[in-house]
């Protein structure tokens, strides 16, 4: 099941973005029976055409009889689905379809009982056909019988008020008038309600060290508006105090106390980064570098290159386009500080989502191996594997792969895989260290539910610590361009990133 609807999720983005948007999956569903059909009945047409010398009654002959039939079937059927008809109309047609699916079942297996009786059988297929056609078309003409009945109805409930012209025609013109009045209080209260739907800031739902959920409310600019003050042993009631904040914050009446409460927060407790509000005193500059490639960078006022885009682009807008991607995520985007491991929770490529557990040098000792269909179900495999081998409900199991590189995997008591190394080693020593790599870390390690971007702080060849925002899917957005001494300045670097880079003007270098 969840495969299928990320089939059906992977259709309906596709035609969101190469086609429109669409009103109705229907429309999709249309369109794609109508390509379908298009390529078999190809498909068939060339492989009937290419059996032309042989018998009449050779298995790829009938093969390509078939499939035109069907592809001519889905051309004419896709269209009907697509089109917002009624659903007699509809209905109509699935008749009209079935008819002809049962023609050509009918050709499969009598294709050898003569010409008479294929005869017989196309004339199915041409009646089932006949009644896909009239049910798209005469069903609408029915409606369009019956919606000049009701104008006629109506024409003739209006002569009564043809007698007194004078009166009717008063009469229309105060109706007028209180329509107009309607339509400017409607209009106004759509531009009030736009206004209050059309907001810039986003409520970001994360787990502390003290393994408490908090919520709290950044506008695009990165400064934090409002946060939820408490920890939350639940991620559902922290969820749940979100919506208490949508439901109430709208109207809710202003009380000024004369004396002030004193209700700080731990910073380091609750993990928010209080940013100072203002203007960025970065600006992003575009430039082409040596090999005719554009790139960017992030220049502060005092002169430093906190951030660079890491590779080239071979247009320019492409450049653009990657500022804008680092403007508009690199201020909500998470980190977290691996000390000295931590888990984070991803969507793939596939969409699927997934957790590895990283070390704080940037390597990952372990993966999920599978992904799992929605981000509370990766969260609560992260939450077994802590549990498990915490009680040791799981067992490691270290084998050799076609490559001959050792591997580990840890296995639950039902024979699930519920982890991997998710490299080779090439030593089993190797798989072992790495075993009691992930045994003394991960039920201690914090998790990360990454966004659209996550900051990823790492320790490089040379010793140095280095940061890069990294996509869900996996691309480098942006990097620091230096290494720092100590992790502490990689993650201050990041900080600097995440204040000016979301206002900062963009000029060329």
């Amino acid at each position: 099941m969840a495969s299928s609807s990320s089939e059906d999720g992977a259709l309906l983005k596709w035609y969101r973005n190469r086609i429109a948007e669409p009103t109705t999956d229907d429309e999709v569903y249309g369109y794609w029976l109508f390509v379908f059909g298009v390529v078999i009945g190809l498909f068939g047409v060339l492989l009937a055409g290419s059996t032309a010398t042989q018998t009449s009654g050779s298995f790829q002959r009938l093969a390509g009889i078939a499939l035109g039939g069907l592809g001519l079937l889905f051309v004419l059927i896709g269209p009907i689905v697509r089109l917002p008809l009624e659903r007699r109309a509809t209905r109509v047609a699935y008749v009209g379809a079935a008819i002809s699916v049962l023609a050509i079942v009918w050709l499969v297996l009598s294709f050898d009982g003569g010409r008479g009786q294929r005869s017989i059988v196309f004339g199915t297929y041409g009646i089932g056909m006949a009644v896909i056609a009239l049910g798209a078309i005469l069903v609408p003409m029915m409606n369009e019988t019956d919606g000049e009945t009701a104008v006629s109805a109506a024409e003739s409930s209006a002569q009564p008020a043809q007698t007194d012209p004078d009166s009717a025609r008063t009469e229309a013109d105060e109706h007028r008038a209180e329509a107009d009045d309607l339509r400017e209080q409607v209009a106004a209260r759509t531009d009030e309600l736009a206004v209050l739907h059309d907001s810039a800031a986003t409520f970001e739902l994360y787990e502390d060290r003290g393994g408490k959920y908090r919520w709290r409310l950044r506008h695009r600019n990165s400064n934090i508006i409002a946060d939820s003050a408490q920890g939350y042993s639940r991620r559902v009631d922290a969820q749940n105090g979100i919506e208490s904040v949508r439901r109430n914050a709208l109207g809710g009446a202003l009380v000024e106390l004369e004396t002030e409460i004193d209700d700080s927060t731990d910073e380091a407790e609750t993990g928010v980064v209080a940013y100072p509000p203002g203007e960025s005193k970065a600006t992003f500059e575009l430039y082409e570098d040596n090999a005719g490639g554009y790139r960017w960078r992030l220049q502060h006022a005092n002169g430093n290159i906190i951030a660079d885009s890491g590779e080239g682009y071979t247009e320019r807008r492409e450049a653009e386009a990657a500022i804008e991607r680092v403007s508009e995520r690199a201020g909500p985007a998470q980190y977290l500080r691996a000390d000295p491991t931590a888990f984070e929770v991803y969507q793939d490529a596939a969409e699927e989502w997934r957790w590895r557990l990283i070390h704080k040098n940037g390597k990952i000792l372990a993966d999920s191996g599978e992904g799992s269909a929605s981000r509370s179900g990766a969260r609560d495999a992260v939450d077994r594997v802590r549990s498990g081998l915490e009680d040791d409900d799981y067992e490691f199991e270290i084998y050799e792969d076609t490559a001959g590189k050792y591997r580990w995997r840890l296995e639950a008591d039902n024979g699930e895989i519920v982890a991997d190394s998710g490299q080779g080693f090439s030593e089993e020593r190797g798989a072992r260290e790495s075993i009691d790599r992930v045994e003394g870390h991960a039920p201690d390690a914090a998790a990360l539910d990454i966004g659209l971007a996550a900051f990823e702080v790492f320790e490089d060849n040379a010793g140095q610590y280095r940061w890069r925002l990294r996509h869900r899917n996996g691309n480098i957005l942006a990097d620091g361009g230096q290494g720092y001494s100590s992790r502490t300045k990689a993650f201050d670097g990041i900080d600097s990133v995440k204040r000016n880079a979301p206002n900062a003007e963009t000029t060329d270098a």
